[in-house]
């Protein structure tokens, strides 16, 4: 499969040298910023809110791709819209009205994704599949970077690309969670086209390197 996302996780980044990392991904081969919010209630972690995402756009070159993992994610749309995210991802298990809110998603201007924790089958996602922009598998379970990819996430990749090819061809199927070079091939292979990596980069000792591997 050709054309794969690059979306390195700020999550990761240097806060201290938050722009220097910024420029870094700016010039590198990457494709997008991702940005993982986080609620400490639908997660068991707190990490940044409107201020950090609106500092990353006022310096970045390339979309913002946001990934909400909080409760009641529609309350915030609007506000996300606004501060800089060019694609909103919220959780299947976040949403009574999954519907509804891609909606508002699209209705706001911004791309549409939905987030599956590891738990999760994908088999739930087959009556919204058409409506969508990507589907975003998760392969650690969420709220920490640093952890060990899981196996099981293969699986889930080729029954989701199966399903899409029947629905919904365009679609992105984008993973997070323990990717990095030992593994990036398989995960591609599985049928995803977009990865994001966290450590993997910015523990690197040459991150544009890293984006580099990632990318081929």
């Amino acid at each position: 499969m050709k054309n794969i996302i690059i979306a390195p996780s700020m999550l990761s980044a240097d806060f201290g040298n938050l722009k220097k990392d910024i420029e870094m991904i700016n010039k590198s081969e990457a494709d997008w910023f991702h940005l993982d919010i986080m609620d400490g209630v639908f997660v068991p972690n707190i990490s940044f809110g409107f201020p950090v995402v609106k500092y990353i756009k006022k310096f970045a070159k390339k979309p913002l791709d946001v990934h909400l993992m909080i409760v009641q994610p529609e309350r915030y749309i609007d506000a996300w819209k606004n501060a800089g995210a060019d694609i909103l991802t919220v959780h299947y298990e976040a949403c009574t009205h999954l519907h509804r809110t891609i909606q508002q998603i699209k209705a706001a201007g911004m791309k549409a994704g939905v987030s599956l924790n590891p738990h999760t089958s994908v088999s739930l996602l087959s009556d919204i599949l058409p409506e969508i922009d990507m589907v975003l598998i998760m392969s650690v379970n969420p709220g920490f970077g640093g952890q060990s990819f899981i196996p099981q996430s293969l699986k889930k990749i080729t029954l989701l690309r199966a399903m899409t090819n029947m629905s919904n061809p365009e679609l992105i199927i984008q993973v997070d969670g323990g990717v990095d070079l030992t593994n990036y091939k398989e995960i591609v292979k599985a049928g995803a086209n977009a990865l994001v990596a966290g450590s993997a980069v910015f523990g690197s000792d040459n991150p544009t390197e890293t984006i580099k591997k990632l990318k081929s």
